[in-house]
C-alpha cells in the first residue's frame, strides 16, 4: 500500500505538469537567513520552471529563527508548508505534533540507503533507534577547520616546526599535532596567533566546539537510550578532551571570548590565525577573493581524530519537514519526491547547497568540485550531535554555564566543570520523566 501511495502521488505530480498556470499552486518553506536558503531558492525556481507551483523560501535571521518557527508551530498557523529545522528540534517539533509523520514517505523511498547514514540518524529520525522520520536529510553541515597553506608551506616555518617537535610540519593528523601546530604558530608579538575555536556561550556555537574535541577523545553525551549521563559525559576522556579545548583557547587571538562563525572566518581573512574552526557552510566565503584575500592561501581540512583513534565532528546542518498545519500537505509531498532525486540532488550540490545524498557525497564530481568538499565528505561520514530531545535547550544552557566559565575563564578544572553538568544533566531528564 505504501509503494502505491507514492506512485499515487508521483502520478498525481505528474498531471501537474501538464496542468496550466491558472491551477498552480504556492509552497511557502521556511529557513533561517543564510547563502544555502538563497541557493534553495534557486533551486526551487527550478522547480517551479518544471511544475508551475511556486515555491518561495521565506527567510529570518539566525537569531530569530527559532523563536519565530516555534511561535507559529504553538499558534498552530499554516503560515509555512515546509521548514528546514534545526536536527535539535525533532523532538520538540515531533512531540508536540508540529510535523508530519514522514515515515512512510522516508521507507518508500528508501532513504536509509540514499542519504548518508549519519544524516538520517540525526536530521530525520526521532527518537533514536527507533526508525520513524520526521524530515528529508537536506542542508548536510558540519564543524570542519580551515588554514593557512602558505604558512604551513613556509620551509623557514617548516624547518622550524621539524626542530622543535620531531616531525613534520602538516595538516594535523590528530589532535596532539593539532594543539602542537597551535602553539607553534602562537606569536602575539607578530600579531600571529594559532587558532580560532568557537567560544560564543548564547546558543549552540561553544558547545558544537567542545563536541569536536569530546567525540574525538572516545567520549560521548551520555547514553541516548536510557539517558543516564553520570560517568559518561564525566568521563576521564571527556575530562581530557575539555582540557584540550581549554588548551586551544590559550593560543586563540585577543578577545577571543565570545566568538563565533563571522569572527572564525575573520581569522583566517585578517591574517589572525594559522587555523580556524567553522562549519563547512561558511567555507564558500573563504575560496572566493573578493572576501578573502588569502583565497588562494587557504586550504580544508576534517577534524582530526583523537589519541585514542576516534574521528568525529560535530553535526550542524538541517533536514526539511513537512508542517503539520500546511493546507498543502500533499503538494509539499510532490515536492520532496521532487527534491530527493538524485539528478535534483546533484544539482542542489553544484548550486552550493551540502547535499546528505550519498551517491553524490561520494562522486569524484562532487568531492573535488571545491577546495573544501574533500574534507566535507570526509566529515559527513563521521558526524554525531547534541541530545534532539524537546528539553535539549535547558541541556544546552547547562552546557555553556558549566564549560564556559572553565574554558574562558580557567574558573575550576574540567573534572569539576563536567561533574557539575553531569548533576544539572540528571537533574533535567529526572524532571521531564526519562530517569526514575
Amino acid at each position: 500500500m505504501q509503494r502505491r501511495y507514492f506512485r499515487l502521488l508521483a502520478s498525481a505530480a505528474a498531471i501537474a505538469l501538464s496542468a496550466p498556470a491558472a491551477m498552480a499552486q504556492e509552497l511557502t518553506i521556511f529557513w533561517a537567513e543564510w547563502d544555502p536558503a538563497n541557493y534553495l531558492q534557486e533551486l526551487v525556481n527550478e522547480y517551479e520552471a518544471e511544475t508551475g507551483v511556486v515555491v518561495t523560501v521565506e527567510t529570518v535571521p539566525w537569531q530569530d529563527f527559532q523563536t519565530k518557527a516555534f511561535t507559529e508551530f504553538n499558534a498552530k498557523g499554516s503560515a509555512y508548508d515546509m521548514i528546514v529545522g534545526d536536527s535539535q528540534w525533532l523532538g520538540a517539533a515531533s512531540e508536540g505534533g508540529h510535523y508530519v509523520d514522514l515515515t512512510e514517505f522516508f521507507q518508500a523511498n528508501n532513504l536509509g540507503e540514499i542519504m548518508a547514514p549519519a544524516t538520517v540518524k540525526y536530521y530525520a529520525e526521532y527518537p533514536a533507534n527507533s526508525q520513524k522520520y520526521w524530515a528529508i536529510p537536506a542542508e548536510g553541515d558540519a564543524v570542519g577547520w580551515s588554514y593557512r597553506k602558505d604558512w604551513f608551506e613556509d620551509p623557514a616555518e617548516m624547518e622550524a616546526f621539524k626542530a622543535k617537535y620531531g616531525y613534520d610540519l602538516a595538516v594535523p593528523q590528530d589532535w596532539k599535532h593539532l594543539i602542537d601546530i597551535a602553539e607553534f604558530f602562537h606569536r602575539p608579538d607578530e600579531n600571529r596567533y594559532g587558532i580560532a575555536i568557537y567560544t560564543d556561550n548564547s546558543y549552540d556555537g561553544l558547545v558544537m566546539g567542545v563536541e569536536n574535541a569530546l567525540f574525538s577523545y572516545g567520549a560521548e553525551l551520555g547514553d541516548p537510550n536510557t539517558y543516564v549521563v553520570d560517568g559518561i559525559i564525566n568521563s576521564d576522556k571527556a575530562v581530557e578532551a575539555l582540557e584540550a579545548y581549554r588548551k586551544l583557547y590559550g593560543f586563540t587571538p585577543p578577545g577571543w571570548s565570545k566568538t563565533f562563525f563571522v569572527e572564525n572566518n575573520q581569522a583566517i581573512t585578517e591574517n589572525l590565525a594559522a587555523m580556524s574552526m567553522n562549519y563547512f557552510a561558511f567555507f564558500p566565503a573563504l575560496v572566493n577573493p573578493a572576501t578573502n584575500p588569502n583565497a588562494a592561501n587557504t586550504g580544508f581540512f576534517a577534524n582530526p581524530k583523537g589519541p585514542y583513534g576516534d574521528q568525529y565532528a560535530a553535526l550542524g546542518g538541517q533536514g526539511i519537514s513537512i508542517v503539520s498545519y500546511s493546507n498543502n500537505v500533499e503538494e509539499s509531498y510532490k515536492f520532496l519526491e521532487w527534491f530527493i532525486q538524485e539528478d535534483v540532488q546533484k544539482r542542489w550540490a553544484e548550486l552550493g547547497g551540502y547535499t546528505a545524498h550519498a551517491a553524490t557525497l561520494e562522486s569524484a564530481e562532487f568531492r573535488n568540485a571545491t577546495p573544501y568538499n574533500e574534507a566535507f565528505f570526509q566529515t559527513m561520514f563521521m558526524v554525531k550531535d547534541f541530545w534532539a530531545v524537546p528539553e535539549y535547550a535547558e541541556l544546552l544552557v547547562a552546557a555553556n554555564q558549566r564549560w564556559y566559565p572553565y574554558i574562558v575563564g580557567g574558573e575550576g578544572t574540567a573534572k569539576e566543570a563536567l561533574d557539575a553538568l553531569a548533576a544539572d544533566w540528571t537533574e533535567t531528564f529526572k524532571k521531564y520523566g526519562r530517569l526514575q
